[in-house]
């Protein structure tokens, strides 16, 4: 059987990861618009960030814009790849049938 990652099948992070995913390799988004996307309390967005920052699966950035300190959020590489494994094992499981090697 395929093991899942423990650290993004936590359900606010998968939710994390997968909207991360969306942005094109290297974009990131501004940590409160990915709060209203999440509909998560900052706290709440914070702790799982973390966790997916010390994993090395996001990237977080501080930053200014104008005189307003900014948080920038992406997915790295590693971030990346891990959820398509991810993604990959759960289509496993979902059907043992099909396997990547197939055509």
């Amino acid at each position: 059987m395929t093991e899942l990652d423990p650290v993004i099948h936590a359900q606010a992070r998968l939710r994390v990861v997968a909207s991360l995913s969306a942005l094109g390799d290297g974009d990131k988004i501004a940590f409160p618009r990915l709060q209203e996307l999440l509909a998560m309390t900052a706290g709440n967005l914070s702790v799982h960030l973390r966790k997916l920052e010390d994993a090395g699966y996001v990237e977080i950035s501080k930053t200014h814009r104008g005189r307003t300190p900014a948080t920038l959020v992406g997915l790295s590489r590693r971030g990346r790849l891990a959820f398509e494994e991810y993604t990959e094992a759960i289509r496993a499981l979902l059907d043992p049938t099909q396997s990547k090697e197939q055509p």
